[in-house]
């Protein structure tokens, strides 16, 4: 028994000091590897998506480990954090922003990298590398891609006769019939929510118009083409009354209209998908690609996010890695996408048979072929204007 009970006290001294030894192999190995910062306002099922490629690349390999650090006004904070000195190495970059703080040296350029590492950049969406680019200057890679498109109910638009629209013209025809008002006028259902003027500029591309001139350096929505947008709005707001501002939304705890059948259609984004699905046969919805102009153009209007490498970054080279293991690697970026319900920026990811041969995805990557970026345009200091 003493035998015994000698050999068990020595085990375990060994197993302890094999364990001691295995977390000082640990510790020494943790801190062998480049500690990278990474900075994003996306919280909650957000940053649970991200957090899922962090796991995935910090696995893949042993020479960086990346911390993701979700961050409240995060753009306000990281320009503080640039001026101390102490920014994260890499930023989840809303894209249109590019134009506004690159002139202000806190993002760092990336095409030395992108030419080291001979990355074909006609990979990626061109016009989101381009919100991603001053000038020739590249600042990262495109993370997400996406755009409005025409979201309609299933059941109403078969109850009507009608079929999803191509054409302003079959837009408002289908929206007439899908009107519906009790004996007192009271409005039902809206056949067209029009309640986001934000769009106007994705209108105004239908309608063969642009924001600016093509130097950018004016604005021409004050045209021929805006005044169609106008007409065509006032003629659904106030001739047809296919819609009334506000209806449906800012009643207490009231849900969504189009999920209640209050809306039959309306501009929407691919953010909605995943929610929307959910209801199953409650909400029999499709989605479409934005109809045409009354001259036949298409227009759309791109937006999404993009990985950013900073200025500030101590580790550039270590940031570009985790970027382009993320983004430039088809694999890596569809994994992204199918774990996220994100369109990836990068092109032969999109282009995989998980968006490409779903009825709700199509029709978005469909719409994203003639989108475009919001224009960029020089800001105008007060001390120009005044001179």
């Amino acid at each position: 028994m003493k035998t015994t009970r000698s050999r068990t006290v020595i085990t375990l001294g060994a197993l302890l000091a094999m364990a001691s030894g295995a977390t000082h192999v640990l510790t020494a190995h943790a801190q062998s590897a480049t500690e990278l910062v990474f900075w994003g306002g996306w919280t909650g099922e957000g940053e649970q998506q991200i957090q899922t490629m962090v796991r995935a690349y910090n696995k893949s390999q042993n020479k960086v480990h990346v911390t993701y650090v979700p961050q409240q006004d995060v753009v306000t904070k990281f320009l503080t954090a640039s001026a101390a000195g102490n920014a994260p190495d890499v930023m989840i970059w809303d894209r249109f922003e590019t134009a506004l703080y690159a002139p202000k040296n806190v993002l760092a350029p990336v095409n030395a990298y992108l030419t080291r590492d001979r990355i074909d950049t006609s990979g990626f969406y061109g016009e989101a590398l381009r919100e991603l680019s001053v000038g020739n200057t590249v600042y990262g890679l495109p993370l997400t891609v996406d755009a409005r498109a025409l979201f309609y109910n299933k059941k109403l638009l078969t109850a009507a006769g009608v079929q999803p629209p191509k054409t302003w013209a079959d837009l408002r025809a289908a929206a007439i019939k899908l009107t519906k008002r009790d004996a007192s006028g009271k409005l039902l259902v809206s056949g067209f929510a029009l309640d986001d003027v934000g769009l106007f500029s994705m209108w105004l591309k239908q309608a063969g118009g642009s924001m600016l001139t093509p130097d950018g350096k004016k604005t021409a929505f004050n045209s021929p083409a805006g005044l169609k947008v106008l007409e065509f709005w006032d003629t659904l707001l106030n001739k047809d009354k296919v819609y009334e501002i506000g209806f449906g939304r800012g009643e207490g705890n009231a849900q969504d209209p189009f999920v209640t059948g209050k809306i039959a259609m309306g501009y929407n984004g691919p953010w909605n998908i995943s929610s929307y699905r959910k209801y199953g046969k409650e909400l029999d919805f499709g989605i479409a690609p934005p109809p045409k102009g009354p001259t036949g153009a298409q227009g759309a209007g791109m937006g999404g996010f993009g990985l950013a490498l900073t200025q500030a970054s101590k580790n550039k080279d270590a940031g570009w890695d985790f970027i382009k293991w993320w983004l430039a690697t088809p694999a890596n970026a569809l994994m992204w996408g199918k774990s996220s319900n994100n369109i990836p920026g990068n092109l032969r990811a999109a282009g995989d048979a998980y968006f490409q041969k779903d009825a709700f995805w199509k029709p978005i990557t469909d719409t994203l072929k003639f989108a475009t970026i919001r224009r960029p345009c020089p800001a105008i200091h007060p001390w120009k204007a005044r001179r």
